[in-house]
């Protein structure tokens, strides 16, 4: 299920020069919040895999094993580590929504990594320039979804957890 709602959320798009503004980032950090570490791993593993072969899930319908290898690969592929290490911190910690922005920030930051690692290379940009291009943009709207993604995320863990339909999912530190 977190794999579909990743992939309807990443159509959200607001289109800027090389890398746009979608809601996946958002959805990685729902995933992580409500469902944790080792689910929400899986889940957005297979949002990948589905991307990568073929089917239109990315950003702007798109779909295939070069979208991960463009411009906007690596912040694709950081997902994966971004929702296993989001979730992890929620589950050391506490499922609150001090924690979770704390947790969502930390994601922010290794999803906007991957990506302009993979835009450096990619663009033969020196640091300065990939940073500047892969990462600046993204920060205050970053940290928009990463509050979003607490909030939104903390309340319906809770109500998932109040309702006994997170069984078996780690649900406090």
């Amino acid at each position: 299920m977190f794999a579909a709602i990743t992939a309807v959320l990443s159509q959200m798009v607001i289109p800027i020069p090389v890398v746009p503004i979608t809601g996946q980032t958002l959805a990685v950090g729902l995933t992580a919040t409500i469902i944790g570490s080792k689910l929400g791993t899986m889940a957005i593993s297979c949002y990948v895999l589905i991307g990568a072969f073929g089917m239109p899930v990315f950003a702007q319908a798109k779909g295939g094993i070069q979208v991960l290898f463009g411009p906007t690969g690596g912040y694709i592929i950081g997902f994966i580590l971004t929702v296993y290490v989001t979730g992890l911190i929620l589950e050391k910690t506490s499922f609150n929504l001090k924690m979770a922005m704390i947790a969502n920030t930390v994601g922010m930051f290794i999803t906007l990594l991957f990506g302009t690692v993979q835009l450096k290379y990619l663009l033969a940009l020196d640091w300065s320039e990939a940073i500047l291009a892969g990462a600046v943009p993204f920060l205050a709207v970053g940290l928009i979804k990463a509050f979003l993604a607490s909030w939104i995320g903390i309340k319906v863990r809770k109500r998932l957890v109040d309702a006994n339909l997170l069984r078996g999912i780690k649900t406090a530190a």
